[in-house]
């Protein structure tokens, strides 16, 4: 996955089938939800409130080799923004899956972001402000959220990002 281009859009209505036009218009495309990596389930949904698992960057079952190792000494900044983008469209189809539909959406309350970090490096924010920055770009207001961006020795699968959400949708389709 090359750098991804991504635009600002009109952040107003989420009317029905207008988030996946926003993905398209912005030349993203959601991928089938990959399978998860252990003894979970990707979304839990209680009480409007939509629970995402942590999301590596998987393509096609595994983890792309420049989106594995750790974020300077083997994955530069900008490899693991783009595994970050990657990690929220894995979310994005997941949640899809689960809710019937991307407009239900309602507001991104939480975004944890984990980043598989050499010692010295702090710029941990710089590579989850690609999931914050898509977010935004593709829901408004509703994609700002409260947020978490710490570095940790190692992440599953040797990824070099792992992003679990927190967001409310409505109840009913």
């Amino acid at each position: 996955m090359n750098h991804l281009q991504l635009i600002n859009i009109n952040s107003s209505a989420n009317k029905a089938g207008m988030i996946e036009e926003k993905i398209a218009n912005l030349g993203l495309e959601l991928p089938s939800p990959p399978k998860p990596a252990g003894s979970y389930v990707p979304v839990v949904i209680n009480e409007g409130m939509v629970y995402v698992s942590g999301q590596i960057p998987l393509q096609s079952g595994s983890v792309p080799h420049n989106f594995r190792g750790k974020v300077t000494s083997i994955v530069s900044v900008d490899c693991a923004q783009d595994a970050a983008r990657l990690c929220t469209l894995n979310a994005l189809s997941h949640i899809k899956s689960a809710l019937g539909t991307l407009d239900r959406i309602r507001q991104f309350t939480r975004l944890s972001g984990y980043i598989n970090s050499d010692p010295t490096f702090t710029d941990q924010p710089k590579v989850i402000n690609a999931a914050s920055d898509m977010l935004i770009d593709i829901f408004g207001d509703a994609g700002k959220h409260t947020r978490l961006a710490i570095g940790v020795s190692s992440l599953p699968l040797d990824s070099a990002v792992e992003i679990e959400f927190l967001i409310k949708a409505d109840k009913t389709s």
